[in-house]
This record gives C-alpha cells, structure tokens and sequence, in this order.
C-alpha cells in the first residue's frame, strides 16, 4: 500500500518563551514492512540544532526553538509504501538488549490491577503467541475506549482501575502484564490509516512483543488486530516516553496548547 501522509503539530505558548529545546520524533525508517519513499519535515518558530539515532533506533531531530516565538509549527510531509507482514518486525535490533524491555518504567510499573488482570486469564502461556492474542483481546474488554479520559501521564495501573483510555494506555496495560511473564515489551507510535475517514485527529500508539522464533510482533489492543499495511512505525522505547512525537523543555512558555492538524 502506498500511503501519503501531511501531519502538522502546533504549539502555542502562553507567555514569550527565553529559551527551549525540543526532541522531535517525527521521521519514519525504513524497516521490515515500510519502505520510506519520501519525507520532508518544515519547522517555523525553531531552529534545527542536530540529528540523531536514539537507543532505540528512532531518528531523532534537536531544535531550539526562538526566543520569543509565540507558537512553534511541525509540519512533516511523506510517501510510504507498506506491505502486510502480520504485525512481525522480526529480529530484535538497535542498541538495546532484550533485557532492557523486561524492566518496568513509571508508566508501566505493574499493581493489583494489572496482576488481578493476568490471574484471570486462562490461558496457556507456553503458546507465547496464543496467549498474547488472549491477553490483548481480555485488556479492549476490560477497558474502553474514550477520549479525553486520559492523558500523557496516566499509568496502566490508573488506566485499568478506571476502566477506560485510549490507545496509549491499552498498550501500557499491555506492556505491563507481560513484562510480568518475563515477554519483553516495547511501545510503538505512529500513524494508522483509518478505513472510515481521510483526515485522523491525531497519531496512533500499539505495542510490541517479542516471541521467540519470530522476533517483534505488534498488537493493537484498541483495535483488537496486528498491525498490517494500513501502519506506519515512526518511533518506539520502553513505554510512550521514549517514542512520543515531541518531548522537550521550555522557560517563559507558561503552558503550552498543542493541536494536531
């Protein structure tokens, strides 16, 4: 499938900014399933410092953004061709050993409600895969999906005690209870083409879990499917952290609004 994307991200301050750094994870890679055929990324209100690969692999661009810029605008711009490989990635590579994806982070550190989660499935675990599917189906159940009910900072533990969230918080629900069966997990963002409309509000989170004899394979809990060719990788790490689109620091911005256009 050959999928054209146009995402722009805009952030407001309230106050004159003196000074800001910003982390932009915006560039997808060409890996197994997606082949980057173009992307362009126009910046206005900063200043590119440097580029970057992350520990986990991700592109990275620095900025600064200028001093007294009242808003800073992100727009990227690409072509992506993908094929349907049924959520496998394959191999693990970067940086990073597989160890690394077994050590909870504060937003997936696990509770009572993620381990009363993992004794009522009746699965077999020995079935990695199988039970994955299990554990995925039984989290969409358990919690709905609704917008709004969550945010950056909400915790899987948060999340599943309320019962609701959205795709971030499905797959850090996710990532939690397997990690506690010893399955190393990691957080994906991205886009997602949606069959029922063109223009998305906003990017797409899932997970990932390695399986042994087939490497990284993605499940999208809020979705209940793999990954197929409707996808497109853009960013991973331990949990949204460490994949999330734009991270950074800023003084004299007062709080920030952010929207996706």
């Amino acid at each position: 499938m050959l999928l054209t994307i146009k995402h722009t991200t805009r952030y407001v301050f309230a106050d004159k900014v003196t000074h800001g750094l910003q982390r932009l994870r915006l560039k997808p890679k060409s890996t197994h399933g997606q082949d980057v055929i173009e992307w362009r990324m126009d910046i206005t209100g900063a200043t590119p410092q440097a580029s970057y690969e992350d520990q986990h692999h991700n592109h990275v661009d620095l900025v600064s953004i200028d001093p007294g810029s009242p808003e800073v605008v992100v727009t990227c711009e690409g072509t992506v061709r993908t094929v349907d490989n049924h959520g496998v990635i394959g191999a693990n590579t970067g940086l990073m050993p597989l160890w690394c994806f077994l050590r909870p982070t504060p937003l997936t550190k696990p509770g009572p409600k993620v381990r009363q989660l993992l004794a009522g499935i009746e699965a077999d675990r020995t079935n990695v895969l199988s039970y994955l599917h299990t554990l995925s189906r039984v989290i969409g159940e358990q919690v709905e999906y609704v917008p709004g009910t969550t945010d950056a900072q909400t915790t899987a533990e948060q999340a599943l005690s309320a019962g609701k969230g959205v795709c971030q918080d499905h797959a850090h629900i996710f990532l939690a209870a397997g990690r506690l069966i010893d399955i190393p997990m990691r957080y994906v963002g991205g886009y997602l083409r949606m069959d029922d409309r063109v223009e998305q509000e906003a990017g797409h989170g899932w997970a990932e879990a390695h399986v042994p004899g087939l490497g990284w394979v993605g499940f999208d809990i809020s979705n209940a499917i793999c990954p197929d060719e409707r996808y497109v990788r853009v960013a991973s790490g331990c949990d949204y952290s460490e994949a999330a689109p734009i991270t950074g620091i800023t003084r004299g911005a007062g709080k920030p609004a952010c929207t996706f256009i």
